[in-house]
């Protein structure tokens, strides 16, 4: 088995980065992963970190696929996603919806044993592990792994989970797929500015797709598939979600721009995957049964 290990990470997705792996198409691979914070905030009295040359949301890779070329589709099965035994939360003065009610920032520090968040002595959550960070080399300049994008990115999308599938473009051979920011747990909208935060080991598969109408990003998890696309504002980024959506749905269906437009109605929703990034990031959701009723089936 491939393995990546968390020595190599890179704060921008970037066509120019030298790949720290190679497979072929089909292979599993495992990344370690550092957290979003690096690995630098370990202590509850030290909220900014032990290290002032941290990086902000490492992604491990790149991973070059051998058979990847340039207008494929590279689909990246989440198999398995083993946390760290602890993760980390801070509080910020300039970003996130609450920013206006912190005066200094403040760290917490949560046990992730036995499966179980001890939030307090009253609630207890069960941890939902997922990537923040996942995506391939841009078409265009590099990307710094705190932006979400075309390429993927800092998408912050909690349904990009165990058992879920993503498909990306590649837009240079190879794809050089880069990973990181895993949460151990995340509601939408990443609200304070972050989830739990947390290290892991990722095990994927991945699987160059030739010659494919999947608008990416794009999601299946749970039985519901989903366009994701990041913007400016989340008006511009639940315009673009919505459309690539009905653009494949109407594709898949052969429907005319009217009942494309009243079957989106009728099943699909829109929801914030975050709001505090660079760009923010929206996805539409409809059930897969809906392009199965159509006969497609994903590749």
């Amino acid at each position: 088995m491939i393995r990546i290990s968390d020595e190599y990470v890179v704060d921008i997705l970037d066509k120019k980065n030298e790949p720290k792996a190679f497979c072929h198409s089909g292979d599993i691979v495992v990344f370690e992963t550092r957290d979003c914070y690096d690995n630098s905030l370990t202590s509850e009295e030290r909220p900014l970190g032990d290290r002032g040359d941290a990086l902000e949301n490492p992604a491990t890779g790149p991973l070059y696929v051998r058979e990847a070329r340039k207008g494929d589709i590279l689909k990246v099965e989440i198999l398995k996603i083993a946390l760290r035994s602890w993760g980390a939360m801070r509080t910020s003065v300039s970003g996130g919806e609450f920013r206006e009610r912190y005066e200094k920032r403040t760290a917490r520090i949560f046990s992730l044993k036995e499966n179980r968040i001890v939030f307090d002595d009253r609630l207890t959550l069960t941890p939902d592990p997922m990537i923040g960070v996942i995506g391939t080399a841009p078409a265009g300049e590099g990307v710094y792994t705190h932006t979400p994008g075309e390429h993927g990115g800092n998408m912050d999308c909690n349904k990009i989970t165990e058992g879920s599938v993503l498909y990306l473009p590649v837009n240079t051979d190879g794809a050089l797929l880069a990973l990181g920011d895993i949460h151990a747990r995340m509601g939408d909208g990443e609200v304070l500015i972050c989830g739990l935060e947390t290290a892991a080991e990722v095990t994927v598969r991945v699987t160059v797709i030739q010659d494919s109408r999947i608008p990416t990003p794009f999601l299946r998890c749970r039985g519901r598939v989903m366009t994701i696309q990041s913007a400016v504002t989340l008006d511009e980024a639940a315009h673009l979600a919505s459309n690539r959506m009905y653009d494949f749905i109407q594709s898949v269906s052969g429907q005319d721009d009217v009942h494309t437009g009243m079957l989106m109605s009728l099943v699909s929703d829109l929801a914030i995957c975050q709001v505090v990034d660079p760009q923010k990031t929206v996805r539409s959701e409809i059930p897969e049964s809906v392009l199965e009723a159509y006969g497609y089936v994903l590749p």
